[in-house]
């Protein structure tokens, strides 16, 4: 028989009559589980010393280990510049299900069994498994979401159980969305510069435990109850979700823990094991490649486990469907600080069952030596790709500046046409465009409506003197910075909006939606607002707020996630070969305004900013279908001849991104018909016919 895995089971298994502790830490001397009375934190009931064993497991059992025990641990070892022992402090087990916290400010776990053996059940809710070409992304806040919201009771507000409200989970499935990005919801808390300064951390990626939901999402009842029914509160919104058809990805921050730098608080991995769970240099120093104080050593097999062990606890247990992945590129550093895209971390997740049938997305850098990692990963990982984020911006906004103040945009509509087809130049073959995660805008950033209002950040408001967040924007505010009177300048971003969330939605690759970005979200041109629990981040839900900026915002952003989904030619599965035909990839034709094939010169030309792009799929589970995507990217409009193409007898207007609001259907126009285009504008047409040659 294979000899067992010397790491299995680590935290603790509880019964009705005790249970057993089982603790890494490869340089200790001695740990201690100690039990602590349920009404007083500060009252030990029990100590019981731990045995190591030859793999540096350390493992006891104990008769007060029941479900609902508050429990610690207290760990000896060397000193040393690498070492941080203090057997005075309890610590928090990294693996505890639940956490409670006692008056000196140090946290206790709470013994949790099993969901299902406390009564809570699945029901005939499992998991969409929406493919990832059918995927649309949502990223939003658990808090934020629903905290404004008045249809949801104000009980409910803000919480887990708020976002699986009627109201929410209505709104969500009639914005036609398959799949929630959580911001993180692993248990957090605020750094103590922050706390210093009367702040707190609202987005939430400074993770104190791995294993736990974070208790003030849940209600104030579930709260009040216990660990346990903050446990039964999330995994009911994970339910109702799954219920309403829509998936839950989480987004995950293992690259660094609480404890920041190394005069950072001691939580618990510092004082467990600081030099085995944390990279250092020869001084003893922190090796930090999160600019978040400190980094987790992922060449070390125990680190490695904890993501494994934590990914696997969330995705079978809690049934949640994805992850995204904060600064992956630490998850994938060896023992010599080097990225590798075949660290053993990555394969395991990707090998492992459970996690490896989960929706694995990656934040591809983080600020160490060689941390920018965009198209690095292995197959089976899709990646946050800011190149597409980067170029649509500066193709839609900053050349658009551009030709207004020199007369010429600078660039043509090459790199744009790139960025639309997949992202090949950055993503192999064998991984495709889905391994594009694509995106205009997320959490850190402009909303995309500041993007149109605002040429520099204003984060005065978060106590660091402007200087946080990014200067490099590729913002433009069309003239004024900030709100504007002009209806000219209003409407001109309105449509730099409408371009930007429909090339999003009708490029091939995985579409992310930032919430509010739909009806016109704005954050007052802070796009740092990490530290604002407040209607700041906050999503608006009054009709009138909404309405304000993009009344008709709300319902174009529906109606063109509904046209992605009708027409498979825009989200291939695969990238087209020229001369093949490729299952579930898209033959891709480019023409120019004439309608004639692009030539060489097009695509670089300052002068060319004119793109007509016939997508036809190449279908194995759905019917042939054929799109037509005009970019018309220039300051004034134009007459552009619709190509001809075999087998195309038609052209059906299905969007112009010059109309307020979709269009009701409009007459079929045949190839080589003579059409008027508005300037900084889009027009997506079915092309109708038969099969045809080169379908």
């Amino acid at each position: 028989m294979p000899e067992r895995d010397p790491l299995h089971d680590l935290g603790v298994r509880v019964g009705a009559d005790g249970g057993v502790a089982r603790v890494w830490s490869e340089h200790a001397t001695s740990v201690e589980l100690v039990v602590f009375d349920a009404d007083d934190l500060d009252w030990a009931v029990s100590r019981t010393p731990l045995v190591r064993d030859e793999h540096g497991v350390w493992h006891g059992e104990s008769p007060e280990l029941r479900p609902g025990a508050h429990y610690g641990l207290r760990v000896d070892g060397p000193a040393g510049v690498d070492h941080a022992f203090n057997p005075v402090h309890t610590l928090l087990d990294p693996y505890a299900r639940g956490l409670t916290r006692a008056e000196d400010g140090s946290w206790r776990g709470v013994a949790l069994e099993p969901l299902t053996a406390t009564g809570f059940e699945w029901g005939a809710s499992a998991k969409p498994r929406v493919p990832l070409d059918r995927t649309v992304v949502y990223e939003t806040h658990v808090r934020g979401f629903s905290k404004q919201n008045p249809a949801v009771p104000e009980r409910l507000r803000g919480t887990y159980a708020g976002l699986a409200h009627d109201a929410s989970l209505e709104y969500l499935t009639g914005l036609g969305i398959t799949t929630i990005e959580l911001l993180p919801v692993h248990a957090f808390v605020t750094e103590e510069r922050l706390v210093r300064q009367g702040k707190l951390n609202y987005w939430g990626y400074n993770t104190l435990a791995f294993f736990t939901a974070h208790a003030p999402y849940a209600s104030a009842a579930a709260r009040a109850e216990g660990a346990g029914a903050v446990r039964r509160e999330f995994a009911g919104m994970v339910r109702r979700l799954h219920e309403a058809g829509l998936e839950v990805v989480l987004d995950v921050v293992y690259n660094h823990t609480a404890e920041e730098g190394r005069e950072g608080p001691t939580y618990s991995f510092r004082g467990i094991d600081n030099a085995a769970y944390y990279r250092h240099d020869a001084h003893g120093h922190y090796v930090d490649t999160t600019g978040c104080g400190n980094s987790l050593d992922f060449a070390g097999e125990a680190p490695q486990r904890l993501v494994l062990d934590s990914l696997r606890y969330f995705a079978e247990e809690l049934q949640v469907d994805g992850f995204r992945l904060d600064l992956a590129v630490t998850l994938g550093r060896d023992e010599h600080e080097a990225f590798t895209p075949e660290h053993p971390l990555l394969r395991a997740m990707l090998d492992d069952p459970v996690i490896g049938a989960s929706k694995l997305i990656v934040e591809p850098w983080d600020v160490g030596p060689g941390g920018w990692q965009t198209g690095g990963f292995p197959a089976g990982f899709s990646e946050w790709n800011d190149r597409y984020r980067d170029r649509m911006r500066d193709f839609w906004l900053g050349d658009l500046r551009r030709e207004r103040e020199t007369g010429s945009a600078g660039s043509g509509i090459g790199r744009f046409a790139t960025r639309l087809a997949g992202s090949a130049n950055t993503f192999s073959t064998d991984r495709g465009p889905l391994a594009s995660l694509n995106f205009v805008t997320a959490h850190d950033g402009f909303t995309l409506a500041d993007l149109t209002a605002y040429d520099v950040k204003h984060n005065q408001g978060n106590g660091e003197g402007n200087r946080d967040g990014t200067d490099s924007n590729n913002s433009y505010n069309h003239g004024v910075e900030g709100e504007a009177s002009d209806p000219a300048i209003r409407a001109a971003r309105r449509r730099s909006i409408r371009n930007l969330v429909g090339t999003l939605l009708l490029s091939a690759g995985v579409p992310m939606l930032t919430a509010g970005d739909e009806f016109g979200r704005s954050q007052r041109g802070n796009n740092n607002a990490y530290c604002h629990d407040s209607p700041l981040s906050w999503l608006a839900w009054n009709p009138a707020d909404r309405a304000r900026f993009a009344p008709e915002l709300l319902e174009t952003v529906r109606h063109l996630i509904r046209l992605r989904a009708e027409n498979p030619a825009l989200r291939p599965c695969r990238f087209g070969q020229l001369g093949e035909d490729i299952p579930s990839a898209s033959q891709m034709h480019w023409f120019n305004a004439d309608g004639e094939t692009m030539g060489f010169d097009d695509w670089d030309s300052p002068a060319e900013r004119t793109l007509q792009y016939l997508a036809v799929s190449t279908p194995e589970t759905e019917a042939l279908n054929r799109i037509l995507l005009v970019v018309h990217a220039h300051e004034s409009s134009a007459g552009i001849v619709l190509p001809e193409h075999d087998g195309v007898t038609a052209y059906t207007l299905l969007w112009d991104s010059a109309d307020e609001a979709p269009s009701s259907a409009t007459p079929a126009v045949a190839p080589g018909t003579r059409v008027e285009v508005d300037a900084q504008s889009m027009q997506l047409y079915r092309a109708e016919g038969g099969r045809g040659g080169g379908a």
